[in-house]
Formats: C-alpha cells, structure tokens, sequence
C-alpha cells in the first residue's frame, strides 16, 4: 500500500510525524517522501540490500501446483515491494502460472504477463485479472504491453526438468508435470547449452526496448548440475548480459528448509544445491 500523506488524520496504530521530508511509521521505521523508487523506509531498505536472505514458502496450493518449477508468492513480493511504487507497472514475460500478476493485484502495481502454455495461462488467469497474454514471450511486440518500471522473471534452467532425478520421480508419481512444455518454442527444449544461453541472452536484450530508463530487472535463476559437470547459467547470464544491462547486484536465496540427500556418498562429491541466485540489473 503507498505511504500518503492524510492531512487531516493519521493513524491510530502509528505515531505519524512528518518531519524534514521523513514521516515516522512506528516500528517500520522512517519513511522519505523524497524516496524515487519504492514505498519502503530506510531500515527496511536497509535489510533488503543484505547479500543473502531465506525464505520458507508455504505449501503450494492445488491450483498451481501442477506447475514444475513456479517461484513462491513470498518472493515475488520481496522483489517487487523494494523495485516499484503502488500503481507502478511490472512484467513477467515468462509467467508460469502467473504469480507476479497475482501479487502485482495484491500491492496495487500493474501486472502484464505472458505464458506460452495454455494449461498454465488458464491457471494464471483465474488468480488475477490483470494482463495476461497466451503466447511467445518472444513475440513481445505483438502484445499491448506499454513501457514497464519492473521485470521480474526466471527462466527455464535449461533441460533440468528432463532428468529423472528423486524430485522429479515423486512428482511424477503424484500425476504433477515434470516438464514446461513439449513445444520447440519453449527454451528448455534447445538441446544445446551454448544455443540455449545466447538465445536467452538475445531474449533479454529485446527486453531493454519494454524497460525504461534506470530501472531494473531481475532475473531468478540457477546453475545446473548435469551428468558430472555443473553448467554455470546463473554465472554467464550474469556476465554475458552485463554487456546490455548494468549488472547490481546478486542476492542468494538460502532454501535451508530442503532436505539433504545422499548424492554420490562414498564415491564423488556431488553438492545438494539449496541456494537460487537472483541477479539484479538496471537499464542505463
């Protein structure tokens, strides 16, 4: 909700002083009316900016858990809340099951999505009523989507989906999908690595025309492990884009509520990957 000014009234719940262009908002802290790109004060900015941050999702409901790899509400919203003001517009052109949409609706921004997969999109267009187009993400300019303040979106982490892994076993035992899509037009079925990271790259580099000027995107997204070699996605899109976009920052998603398992005990060492990078960029 945006911090405004009621001059005839402030709320009971907090002792509002406006004072120096600060208004004091209680145990949040003290907001900066003077504050250009968000609604938060200066000690919730503050702990936003650590390097790292956990977060424990609640369960997924049943309406978009057939999704394979949807990210939580709780981060969408983390994200969005620090990058955007209420009324703000925010895109997720890789949409799933539209959970940015949904939270955009929740915070009063302006979501617009796009999904290639129909099951999904009707998922999505059942949580919220805002933006939501069928269709490739890559024919963005066929879509009304006007310039955006925010992008926040993660890709398929190549064919990572496709190996039949324990988590992927109990899925499929449960009749949930293991993969995004059969479609050639989907990223995660490029076979090649290096084909499928440049056109990834290319992909964001098309975005720069929806994103104005010195704002920011943020992209969730992981290394791969695969067959003895890990594939470091998140490392290269961090570095082949910041050619395009100015790289800010990396936060790391610490999932310390993952449970271990015995990956190649008393043989190799194989890590247990609970951490997802989320790389910031700005537009310059």
């Amino acid at each position: 909700m945006a911090v405004k000014e009621d001059k005839s009234s402030y709320s009971n719940d907090c002792n509002f002083i406006k004072k120096n262009n600060y208004i004091d908002l209680g145990d949040r802290g003290r907001y900066c009316t003077k504050n250009k790109l968000n609604e938060l004060t200066g000690k919730e900015w503050i702990k936003f900016t650590k390097s790292w941050f956990i977060l424990r999702p609640i369960r997924r409901s049943n309406d978009v858990i057939s999704h394979p790899a949807k990210f939580p509400e709780s981060l969408a919203e983390r994200f969005i809340r620090f990058f955007t003001k209420e009324g703000e517009i925010v895109l997720d052109p890789m949409a799933g099951t539209g959970t940015v949409n949904y939270i955009c609706e929740k915070l009063g921004r302006i979501g617009y999505s796009i999904e290639l997969e129909e099951k999904y999109y009707d998922i999505g267009k059942n949580r919220s009523y805002q933006n939501f187009y069928l269709g490739d993400c890559r024919n963005i300019e066929k879509f009304n989507i006007p310039k955006v303040d925010y992008i926040l979106t993660s890709p398929p982490y190549w064919d990572s989906l496709k190996r039949n892994h324990i988590r992927q076993i109990k899925r499929k035992d449960k009749g949930f999908d293991t993969e995004y899509s059969l479609k050639q037009k989907n990223f995660e079925n490029i076979e090649n690595y290096d084909e499928f990271i440049n056109q990834l790259v290319d992909y964001y580099k098309l975005l720069k025309n929806w994103l104005k000027k010195r704002k920011y995107i943020t992209i969730i997204v992981n290394n791969i492990y695969k067959n003895g070699k890990l594939y470091p996605l998140a490392f290269e899109l961090a570095c082949k884009l910041g050619k395009y976009y100015a790289l800010k920052d990396e936060q790391v998603w610490c999932q310390d509520d993952k449970r271990l398992v015995a990956l190649g005990i008393n043989n190799a060492y194989v890590g247990n990957r609970h951490h997802t990078y989320c790389l910031i960029f700005r537009n310059e």
